[in-house]
């Protein structure tokens, strides 16, 4: 069946309120409104919870159990094991972490392919290991379309290459790689892999498991959660990569790379996750017992209603000699996220969208080096238009009548 919006919405608290539930929301690719399992979770972990959890006494036990379980809905909702998925921070800081870990695992002249398509959060740290005498090659973009080209992969890579980086897809080119076969390309050069899921799970928790991706990463406040990163990483890399945390973690995989201490009420929190994709699953699909298999199909269910929704706006974009389209103009190729090169900076026609009830973004979004490769000055910036499934048709030609006013 399609997706019901009305359920949908109503799982999201932020539509009842006055100022947020009567404007088109396009900015949704900073950070999605929270669902309604997110919230009582959090509520109920800092009224009832709030004690150091994994102790003798009921609240400090059920405040552990509450971690535990996001954990394993988590990771079995995304394809891996329960100890495979980490909760820390920010995508960003992840990342560093990460990054730490290979520059003491790395020999000088060993290399890691990076990408000129990706926010800076999955290329900077990365980078910054030129310092310490690793070699970093750069896998480019086209610079008309953004597209990013396996074949061009293959030819940076040889025994030297341990790391390949790249995202599921830009956040602002939009258009969605081909993790699988990009993966696969690497492996059979001996490389791990690191994907930054950021811009790609808010339109669906992806298969993990299937990508063969060593590390996906992704940031649950734009997966309808709390601000956490959330980190995979596969037992066999993780083992192998050197301990980040306290000596006496290391054994522990889900500890081994977040030093800082988790946040108990949000990483309890992220159980919420898998709450709102279940009432998404119980109204719309045939019961399975698979949390793989449900997230699955939420996942199909997201991307076709956001699929629909798209084409129109990209049919309309494209006609526009105003502007330039950064990415693909077909909606199955890419995620709602789309990003316009104009004569005005993105920041001003954010501005000026704002008096036509539409909440949009406009600046470099922290992709200045996609920006740079594809012509675009980034203090110019883009105005960036981004959606998810709450999203109605509605909303999209409300948006597609203010950027005629304003375009």
């Amino acid at each position: 069946m399609p997706l019901d919006l009305d359920f949908v919405r109503a799982q999201f608290p932020a539509f009842d309120v006055e100022d947020l539930g009567d404007k088109g929301f396009f900015e949704n690719a900073g950070g999605s409104y929270m669902c309604a399992p997110v919230m009582q979770r959090l509520e109920r972990f800092f009224r009832e919870r709030k004690v150091q959890p994994y102790g003798p006494y009921e609240a400090s036990r059920l405040g552990g159990e509450e971690m535990d379980e996001a954990r394993q809905r988590m990771a079995a909702m995304l394809g891996v094991a329960t100890d495979e998925v980490s909760f820390g921070p920010s995508t960003t800081q992840n990342t560093y972490v990460l990054a730490q870990a290979f520059r003491q695992a790395l020999a000088p002249g060993e290399a890691i392919v990076v990408t000129d398509q990706d926010h800076e959060a999955n290329s900077g740290p990365w980078r910054r290991l030129a310092e310490e005498g690793v070699e970093i090659r750069e896998w480019r973009i086209d610079p008309e379309t953004g597209h990013l080209d396996p074949k061009d992969l293959a030819a940076l890579l040889d025994d030297k290459v341990k790391l390949v980086c790249f995202p599921h897809c830009s956040n602002v080119v939009g258009e969605i790689n081909d993790v699988a076969g990009m993966t696969e390309i690497a492996h059979a050069a001996g490389a791990a892999v690191c994907v930054d899921g950021v811009s790609y799970a808010p339109h669906g928790l992806p298969d993990v498991g299937a990508t063969g991706a060593d590390i996906y990463l992704f940031s649950a406040y734009k997966t309808y959660g709390p601000h956490q990163g959330v980190m995979v990483i596969r037992r066999d890399l993780g083992e192998a990569l050197p301990n980040q945390a306290h000596f006496f973690n290391g054994d522990a995989l889900y500890k081994r790379f977040t030093p800082a201490g988790p946040d108990h009420a949000q990483v309890a929190a992220c159980a919420g996750i898998a709450d709102y994709v279940d009432l998404l699953h119980a109204r719309h699909c045939e019961p399975s017992r698979d949390a793989r298999v449900r997230a699955a199909r939420v996942h199909d269910l997201q991307r076709a209603h956001e699929t629909a929704l798209l084409q129109p706006l990209l049919d309309y974009l494209k006609a526009k000699n105003a502007v330039r389209l950064i990415g693909p103009a077909e909606a199955e190729a890419r995620a709602p996220t789309v990003a316009l090169a104009c004569h005005r900076p993105g920041a001003e026609l954010a501005e000026a969208l704002a008096p036509h009830e539409i909440m949009a973004g406009g600046g470099d979004f922290y992709a200045v080096r996609p920006l740079t490769a594809l012509g675009v000055d980034p203090a110019q910036g883009v105005l960036r238009l981004s959606f998810v499934h709450y999203t109605s048709k509605e909303d999209v030609d409300r948006l597609i009548r203010a950027l005629d006013h304003v375009l």
